[in-house]
């Protein structure tokens, strides 16, 4: 998911010092519907009530998937077990 972000810059002038002060207003897209949605809106990060029951459909039907690398070698190792243990070799099925 892409966010937009909008930044407005203010320049003020205090005890001779030039400083730049920048004021964020956070927004992103609907990840539905794609609209602008700022952070002060009612269903943020959602446009509407609608697009968030959608969102929650496809997750609630295996549509969207939190998947991370394995990096812990002995989870590794069990697995590459596992699958040994699904696919017979030549030769130990009779053919």
């Amino acid at each position: 998911m892409r966010s937009l972000k909008r930044t407005t810059t203010t320049w003020s002038d205090e005890s001779s010092k030039l400083r730049m002060v920048k004021a964020k207003s956070r927004s992103l897209r609907c990840s539905t519907c794609r609209t602008l949605v700022l952070k002060t809106d009612e269903h943020f990060p959602f446009c509407s009530d609608r697009c968030r029951l959608i969102d929650l459909g496809k997750w609630a039907s295996g549509g969207y998937v939190i998947s991370t690398p394995i990096t812990d070698p002995e989870m590794l190792e069990s697995i590459v077990e596992e699958q040994g243990k699904k696919k017979p070799e030549k030769g130990e099925d009779g053919s």
